[in-house]
């Protein structure tokens, strides 16, 4: 088995290697009365959102190497000294011993979808009959937004502190990937291994935006606090990759402003996509531009908002704005469906959903061609005529939209290219 050394170091590298999860029964398992407790504000019907799901999955399978992590976890599974290890992890932090011999006694593959799909509970007492929980061991609804429970920054990856009990297993099976498939070849910064358990620390992928190789900007709020930011400024402190951390304070609601990508992503060496109303409120949400020297230690700036500061060490980006620039309500709206969540697959070549047409419009204005995912994958446009050209690669998003992500937060790259500013 080759082994696959992870790269990224920045978000708009040619991508090379990507980790995905197609949405499966864990999906479906989801209820109107345990949709707001799993993060969602309505549940979504799993037929959709797999044909649209397809269409993103299907432009990444012809551009790069893309992993499943079922089929990562599977492999892990195999071997058993890492499968009990895993097992008894999820036990404690669930608080499920009782299913302890059970898992035990599964084969990999079959363990592999229980612990994404969930194991129903077996109304075997008194107790449990009286539960009106469905399942003993919950499903994760939300690991397909598989940029959240962990982040690849050079060759190593950060294993996100979930914000919410409910995504904690996502975190714990991506660490288990990175720590023992025989095919990655990386290392891991883990606070669940440095024993970073209050309710304080917290720090998710969708926050952490890989600007340049030496640059990260990333976002305090719901989701990512000051001493999540600090556990990887201290990492960093102790090396010379990183020199400069930029954080950006988001709005304290409503749930689309859970991760600074859903307000600001790069698409090219100078475009960034931006949700202006908070990008450039000047005031309103706070930027600190932070200097890391391994020697002398950090300093902390306050600047007036994101481009300046990113101005200040030598990016000059020109904004493109979510919903277009006419109306702040219709900016509100697509901003909602993840309007400026896009994901690079090279520099200036992107996907986004379709539906937000106001914002494909403005990306059209500032020369990217539109280009349908269902054509490439048909084979109608070969994306090799189209090498040195920008574009932005359309995906359906009626029904993925509504769980409250985009294209980024649905992939989670650990290979890219190198780019040179």
């Amino acid at each position: 088995m080759k082994k696959l050394h992870l790269n990224v170091t920045s978000e708009i590298g040619k991508l090379k290697s990507v980790i995905l999860h197609t949405p499966g029964e864990e999906i479906e398992n989801m209820t109107p009365q345990n949709a707001e407790r799993a993060l969602y504000s309505d549940i979504l019907n799993l037929a959709i959102a797999s044909e649209e799901y397809a269409q993103l999955k299907g432009v990444l399978q012809k551009v790069a190497n893309t992993f499943e992590v079922d089929k990562l976890l599977t492999d892990i599974l195999e071997n058993e000294k890492v499968k009990c290890e895993l097992i008894n992890k999820i036990c404690q932090n669930e608080n499920c011993f009782d299913l302890k011999d059970f898992l035990l006694e599964q084969d990999p593959e079959t363990l592999s979808k229980m612990l994404i799909q969930g194991v129903e509970m077996k109304k075997d007492t008194l107790t449990k009959y009286l539960n009106p929980e469905r399942f003993a061991l919950p499903p994760l609804h939300n690991f397909f937004f598989m940029r959240d429970p962990s982040v690849t920054i050079h060759d190593a990856v950060l294993i996100s502190k979930m914000a919410n009990k409910v995504r904690e297993r996502e975190a714990l099976l991506m660490e288990a990937i990175f720590d023992y498939h025989p095919q990655l070849s990386t290392r891991t910064y883990s606070p669940y291994r440095d024993g970073q358990k209050t309710a304080d620390f917290k720090i998710e992928g969708g926050d952490v935006i890989i600007a340049r190789h030496d640059t990260l900007v990333i976002g305090l709020g719901q989701r990512t606090s000051s001493l999540g930011i600090d556990y990887l400024l201290n990492k960093f402190l102790c090396q010379d990759t990183i020199k400069n951390i930029i954080v950006q304070e988001l709005p304290p609601g409503p749930e689309s402003f859970i991760h600074l990508d859903m307000v600001f992503t790069f698409l090219d060496f100078d475009k960034v996509m931006v949700y202006a109303p908070v990008i450039f409120k000047s005031g309103r949400y706070q930027t600190i531009r932070i200097e890391i020297d391994k020697c002398k230690g950090v300093k902390f700036f306050e600047e007036n908002n994101l481009l300046s500061a990113l101005k200040k060490i030598k990016f000059d980006l020109e904004p493109i704005y979510c919903g277009g620039k006419n109306e702040q309500y219709i900016q509100e709206r697509e901003q909602w469906h993840s309007g400026a969540n896009f994901f690079a697959i090279a520099p200036g070549q992107v996907i986004g959903y379709q539906r937000n047409i106001y914002t494909i419009d403005e990306l059209n204005k500032h020369g990217f061609e539109v280009i349908a995912a269902q054509d490439i994958i048909d084979n109608k446009i070969d994306l090799k005529q189209y090498e040195n050209k920008k574009f932005v690669i359309t995906i359906a998003g009626s029904e993925l939209a509504r769980g409250g992500g985009g294209a980024r937060c649905m992939t989670n790259p650990i290979q890219r290219e190198n780019v040179t500013w």
